[in-house]
C-alpha cells in the first residue's frame, strides 16, 4: 500500500474532548467525541481489565462458566418510526450487543423513564412490542424499574435494557484476535435505520418508503460460529456512528489498517440517494440490524454463504480486507480507482438515533 500513499486525502480532525467544558450532542453520536468522552473520562475512572477490551458486552468467567452482559439506552426521537419503534429497538439492540461475543441471549432487565403526561396508550404499545420481540429472541425480561420526571424534564420516555448471555463455544471472538489478512464482511445494507428515524423527524418522503433494519442477530450469530467455528476473530453489530466508527475502534485498538472496496458495500438506492440528497455519508450513519464479521480468510467465502442463507443476511458481502501496515486508519478504494480515508464522525449530523 504503500506507493498508493500520494493518493491519499486527510479526513477532518477530531475536537480533542479537553476543549469542551460541558456535554455536547456530538458526544452521544458514536464518533470521535465520543470515542473521546468514553476513554478519558469513564475508563480512566472505572479502569479494570475487562473495561478495556472496549467491547460492547463485558465476558465474565463466573465459576468456570463465560457469560456475557451489556447494557445500554435508547432515547430515540421519533419513539416511532418506519419499521419499529423504541420498545422494539431496545430490547433488539441489547440482545445484539451480548451475541456479539458469540454468546447466546437469555435474560434482560428493562428501566423506563417516563415523562409526566405520557401516553398511557403509547406505552402500552411499546411495552407489548418489547414483549413480543422478547419472545421472538427467545429472551426473557425478567426486572426492571420505572421513574416519572416532571412535565418538561425529560422526552416522552427513554428506556434502558442489560442483558445477560451464554458463552457455549470456546473461541476466541474479539478485537484482539484479528489479523493481517482477515476478510471484512457485512451482512446487508447499511444506513437503513438511520435515514428512516431522519426521513419522519423531519417529514422527508422518497419515492420508495425506508424502514429502519431493526432486528435482533442471534440467530444469525448462531450460524456464523457454528459455520467459521475459531475463523471467526470478531463482530460487532452497526449501531451510532455506522460502520465508519466500528472499523475506525478495531483499528486503534489493534494498529493495523482497514482497507475498504466501497463498489463492494451494500446500499438501497433509495438510502443511497437520500444520503447523497443530504450530504451525509451512509458508512457514518446508524444501523440497527447489521453486523460486521472479521474473520480468517481461507472460511471467509463459507462464512458469507451461510449469513446469506439467513433472511437477515441476503444482501451480505466482502467490503474489504485487514492490511498488514501497522497503522490506525481506515481507508476506501473508491469507484474511480482512488483511495480516501473514512473517518469516525466528529460533529453529530443525527443526534438521538437510538
Amino acid at each position: 500500500m504503500h506507493e498508493k500513499e500520494e493518493q491519499f486525502q486527510f479526513g477532518s480532525c477530531p475536537i480533542p474532548l479537553n476543549q469542551h467544558e460541558t456535554i455536547q450532542l456530538a458526544h452521544g453520536s458514536g464518533g470521535q467525541l465520543m470515542n473521546d468522552l468514553i476513554h478519558d473520562v469513564f475508563i480512566n475512572s472505572f479502569k479494570n481489565p475487562i473495561l478495556e477490551n472496549v467491547e460492547d458486552q463485558a465476558t465474565l468467567n463466573i465459576s468456570g462458566r463465560r457469560l456475557t452482559f451489556s447494557t445500554d439506552t435508547f432515547v430515540i426521537d421519533p419513539i416511532f418510526f418506519p419499521g419499529g419503534n423504541i420498545g422494539e429497538l431496545a430490547v433488539n439492540g441489547t440482545v445484539n450487543d451480548v451475541c456479539m461475543s458469540g454468546a447466546t441471549p437469555l435474560f434482560l432487565s428493562t428501566g423506563m423513564i417516563l415523562e409526566e403526561g405520557f401516553s398511557i396508550s403509547d406505552l402500552k404499545k411499546i411495552v407489548d412490542s418489547m414483549a413480543k420481540t422478547a419472545d421472538k429472541c427467545g429472551v426473557k425480561i425478567v426486572t426492571g424499574d420505572t421513574k416519572v420526571v416532571n412535565r418538561g424534564k425529560g422526552d416522552k420516555i427513554y428506556i434502558n435494557t442489560s442483558g445477560i448471555g451464554l458463552i457455549e463455544h470456546s473461541y476466541d471472538i474479539g478485537m484482539h484476535s484479528i489479523k493481517p489478512g482477515d476478510k471484512i464482511i457485512v451482512s446487508g445494507t447499511l444506513a437503513d435505520h438511520g435515514i428512516a428515524v431522519l426521513s419522519k423527524r423531519e417529514g422527508l418522503t422518497f419515492q420508495t418508503e425506508i424502514k429502519s433494519d431493526t432486528a435482533a442477530l442471534n440467530t444469525l450469530v448462531q450460524k456464523i460460529i457454528e459455520t467459521g467455528k475459531e475463523s471467526v476473530h470478531s463482530m460487532r453489530d452497526l449501531t451510532r456512528g455506522g460502520l465508519a466508527s466500528a472499523l475506525n475502534e478495531f483499528s486503534q485498538k489493534i494498529n493495523l489498517e482497514f482497507q475498504l472496496d466501497e463498489e463492494m458495500i451494500p446500499l438501497k438506492p433509495a438510502v443511497k440517494g437520500a444520503c447523497e440528497l443530504l450530504g451525509l455519508d451512509p458508512l457514518q450513519l446508524a444501523n440497527e440490524g447489521k453486523m460486521v464479521v472479521i474473520a480468517a480468510q481461507d472460511d471467509a467465502d463459507k462464512i458469507l454463504t451461510a449469513i446469506k442463507q439467513n433472511p437477515l443476511g441476503k444482501d451480505a458481502a466482502i467490503i474489504g480486507t485487514v492490511g498488514e501496515n501497522q497503522k490506525s486508519r481506515v481507508i476506501i478504494r473508491t469507484p474511480i480507482g482512488g483511495w480516501r480515508f473514512l473517518d469516525m464522525l466528529v460533529g453529530e449530523p443525527l443526534p438521538r438515533i437510538c
